[in-house]
């Protein structure tokens, strides 16, 4: 139920009778009220309880088919969103549950005129099971494949109340690239200008199509945290909205109003790229075990969004730190270490990077398929409107090569500071320098990059001396 600005400070949401659930068939609805359904062998689930919540709705998808008290199909035209291949049907071809469990599956059908075709399966539940606040939490199993986009995400109810997308903003509690399924992202989407704040989880061993993960997500008035299997990887409290030219709508919009869970797997788009001849479209499903949304019995809505803080210059001026690599420690491979340097590997890359001698020394094995599949980065880079910056640094190679450099915004959809430049490195050092003046909002963090992926060379690379900083 929408609130009004003038709301009460807390939201109750009411107690619940028990904190542990028995769930025969399918979900919360019993036999009774789905008596067609009673009669088919089911087994009984045991859905845990969580400390502090109680639970609010669910689906063990142990029924014989898709139950329609929760989900509805959402049938969409090839093309309906980034750029994806697909036709969303309502076919039990594309949406159907086997073994307790519900498949979502992409098919590929090829005409007399060699043209290719894909359906797949999207299913929501839009004014079903909406609710505002709360912890979800989905068991998934995804499918292996290039062009193959499987997503469990959130949209509000009412997309028009604070504006079309991303004004009304969007959680996604998973999304994987069948080309690396390695690799999973939680994202959520707000604001005008695009905004988005991302985290990344790239498993050591074993894959996200080889077995069930649990991935979830808590949502309260004035903060989100991501987990996969439990593991919190991304914390976001200081989101906003606004309509271009106004301000800024009052937090915690637009993430104050009813939301709903969607389920779909989606064919090519602009993020994984087309399916190509090996991708097996026979074992293309999406498996989800279960969907559960618990609640606590209230929420405090008397929250104020944290105020930015913004990295200082060291005494040199040097927005970098340990620019000129002197400790070594400060190098990791996962953002959430909290390192100066991170070195990160996507889409196919392969490679390391060490610290020694003041020097960062980066070795690819394999290049990988996107110019970030091997990549450097120094996050929480402030970013000035108005403010002119230079960023340095010395840079050689085994052989003559090309790599790419940028400030990018990952929190601001991944709009440039610096425009991607591509310069090259030579067998002798060079020391590189690229000025530009910083158009957008203030942003604490921005990221600065070094791709060195899909250049057509695996030559080690050498970088020193990394400065930024402001300039008249």
């Amino acid at each position: 139920m929408r609130k009004s600005k003038k709301m009460l400070s807390r939201v109750l949401l009411g107690a619940f009778a028990a904190m542990t659930v028995t769930a025969m068939a399918c979900n919360k609805k019993s036999a009774e009220e789905n008596p067609s359904e009673s009669a088919a062998p089911v087994e009984v689930v045991e859905v845990p309880e969580l400390e502090g919540y109680t639970l609010l709705w669910h689906d063990e998808f142990s029924g014989a088919a898709m139950d329609e008290s929760i989900w509805s199909y959402d049938p969409h035209e090839p093309g309906w969103t980034n750029e994806e291949l697909q036709e969303y049907t309502t076919s039990t071809e594309n949406v159907f549950t086997r073994d307790g469990k519900m498949v979502l599956k992409a098919i590929k059908t090829t005409d007399e005129n060699g043209n290719d075709y894909y359906t797949s399966g999207k299913i929501k539940s839009q004014n079903k099971e909406d609710f505002m606040y709360g912890k979800i939490v989905v068991s998934a199993k995804v499918p292996e494949g290039q062009g193959l986009w499987p997503a469990i995400w959130m949209m509000p109810t009412d997309e028009s109340y604070y504006g079309q997308w991303p004004k009304c903003g969007e959680i996604d509690i998973m999304e994987v690239l069948g080309s690396d399924v390695t690799t999973a992202y939680g994202t959520v989407h707000y604001g005008e200008p695009h905004a988005e704040q991302q985290g990344i989880v790239t498993l050591d061993s074993g894959s996200f199509a080889e077995d069930f993960h649990e991935y979830s997500v808590e949502w309260e008035p004035g903060e989100m945290r991501w987990y996969i299997d439990g593991n919190l990887y991304l914390t976001v409290n200081d989101w906003f909205t606004a309509v271009a030219g106004e301000d800024e709508k009052e937090y915690p919009a637009p993430f104050n109003q009813t939301f709903f869970v969607q389920l779909n797997l989606a064919v090519g788009g602009t993020w994984p790229g087309n399916p190509d001849e090996t991708t097996d479209f026979d074992n293309a499903e999406f498996l989800i075990d279960y969907v559960r949304v618990y609640q606590k019995p209230e929420y405090d809505t008397n929250v104020q969004k944290p105020a930015k803080v913004f990295k200082e210059a060291d005494a040199t001026g040097n927005f970098i730190t340990n620019g000129d690599f002197s400790d070594p420690s400060q190098l990791g491979t996962d953002l959430a270490e909290g390192k100066d340097w991170t070195f990160l590997l996507f889409e196919g890359g392969a490679g390391s990077a060490i610290i020694e001698d003041n020097t960062m020394i980066i070795k690819t094995d394999a290049e990988g398929t996107v110019d970030y599949s091997v990549q450097l980065v120094q996050p929480d880079i402030p970013m000035l409107k108005g403010h002119n910056y230079r960023l340095t640094f010395d840079c050689w190679a085994d052989e003559e090569r090309e790599l790419i450099t940028c400030v990018s915004a990952p929190n601001a959809g991944w709009i440039r500071y610096l425009e991607d430049t591509t310069f090259k490195a030579t067998t002798k050092p060079q020391t590189f320098t690229f000025d530009f003046t910083m158009t957008e909002k203030d942003d604490n963090k921005g990221r600065l990059e070094f791709n060195m992926g899909n250049k057509g060379s695996k030559a080690t690379i050498y970088i020193q001396n990394v400065r930024l900083e402001e300039v008249e």
